[in-house]
């Protein structure tokens, strides 16, 4: 029974010495080995073994990409208004043992750190500049932050300003500011649509002109062409008809009634030419056996 109690203690201290001698790291993970309070080395992820009751391995350290999210820290700016800036940070920690022994709280270092070069980079901007210049506040705080924890086996990869939070009354003049400044564009691209507007209505309308100043020109233009063309007509008949004196004295005392139409004709003069013809149209019907006409009285 005694030695079944003794095999027992022995295959438990076994068993114990082979968990503290055998250690698996997991990916993306570090571990630091004290041996006899004293760094000895750090593992990588994979198995490992070390010297039980001589090595000591300090909790993991996550080599993985971190996030931490500040509090609002107020910051007073160059023109002396305070602002609540809130800062939100990306870091990754590429040293396990610079990590573990030239700091003893990361965040908290890195926090106070952040607020510190936070005062001192916007504290030399007015609040307009703060507020348009994000990217260049977030390079500039990467920089001098990556710079002062290198030391500690930290990477700063990223600083992004999530807020920037003026006092209320800059708030509310800033909110009338942007009202007045959208009611002027807008004013402006009222007035630029009605410019545009009354742009096109007057070229509209002076093409419109144009196309009907040719219009009117091509009517006249073929109306003059048909009455040029009727007249040669005219004239071609008449010529090849060879009309006699007398023809042509009737054909003159027919349009008399067309030529005294007129708002305005009261009085009528009947010139030496319309007694010619009348005398020539009384000697036809004279030659044709009628009775003669009385003469003419002179012109």
């Amino acid at each position: 029974m005694a030695a079944l109690i003794v095999l027992v203690v022995v295959a438990f201290f076994v068993l114990i010495v082979a968990i503290r001698t055998i250690r698996i790291i997991p990916q993306a993970k570090a571990g630091v080995v004290e041996r006899l309070g004293r760094y000895s080395r750090t593992l990588n992820p994979g198995l490992t073994i070390v010297m039980p009751f001589i090595d000591r391995v300090r909790p993991l350290v996550d080599l993985r990409e971190q996030v931490v999210s500040f509090q609002p820290q107020p910051v007073i700016t160059e023109d002396n208004l305070v602002v609540q800036i809130d800062t939100v940070l990306y870091f990754t920690i590429t040293d396990a043992k610079s990590v573990t022994y030239e700091v003893a709280n990361p965040l908290q270092a890195i926090e106070q750190l952040t607020v510190t070069t936070l005062r001192n980079v916007i504290g030399g901007l007015t609040l307009e500049q703060a507020l348009t210049s994000r990217d260049n506040i977030n390079s500039q705080l990467r920089v001098v932050l990556d710079e002062a924890t290198g030391k500690w086996g930290i990477r700063i990869n990223r600083v992004e300003l999530k807020s920037i939070d003026p006092p209320g009354t800059i708030q509310e003049a800033m909110e009338k500011q942007m009202r007045a400044e959208r009611d002027r564009r807008a004013a402006i691209l009222t007035a630029e649509g009605v410019k545009q507007s009354q742009i096109l209505t007057a070229e509209g309308e002076q093409q419109a002109a144009v196309l009907r100043a040719t219009g009117e020109r091509q009517a006249a233009i073929l109306r003059a062409e048909g009455e040029a063309r009727a007249i040669q007509t005219v004239f071609q008949a008449i010529h090849e008809g060879r009309p006699d004196a007398e023809l042509l004295s009737y054909q003159f005392v027919q349009a008399l009634p067309k030529m005294a139409q007129g708002e305005g004709a009261t009085i009528y003069m009947v010139p030496s030419e319309v007694t010619r013809a009348l005398e020539g149209l009384g000697q036809a019907f004279v030659r044709r056996g009628d009775a003669p006409l009385p003469p003419a009285p002179p012109a």
